[in-house]
């Protein structure tokens, strides 16, 4: 499996861990910074919408755990970003359709 394919794997996964308050998934709120794998390590860095989030190690453990059962032979490491903070700017266009359809409106345009 490429490294290409790797990341996508990578990415259909953190779309099942879903933001505690927010019911959306990681992925398409933007919460999902970068992700590399680079021989037999995935490192992940997630933000949160909030720095203040009380949760946060909810969403840690959550995607490391997904990710650990899925890739039982590499080294699974997922970071938090603290300082980079969040907008909606960040949302997928799928995030930015499925908030639009939860809330009635599309944050990505009110912070624009």
């Amino acid at each position: 499996m490429s490294s290409e394919d790797v990341k996508k794997k990578i990415i259909d996964l953190l779309k099942t861990v879903y933001d505690p308050e927010i019911p959306i998934n990681i992925y398409d709120l933007g919460l999902v910074y970068n992700i590399e794998v680079e021989g037999n390590t995935i490192n992940v860095t997630l933000g949160l919408t909030t720095p203040f989030c009380p949760m946060a190690f909810m969403v840690v453990q959550q995607a490391e755990h997904i990710l650990k059962q899925s890739f039982p032979d590499k080294e699974i490491k997922v970071n938090l970003d603290l300082e980079r903070i969040w907008n909606p700017q960040m949302m997928t266009e799928e995030g930015r359709r499925l908030f639009k359809i939860l809330y009635g409106y599309d944050p990505a345009e009110k912070t624009a």
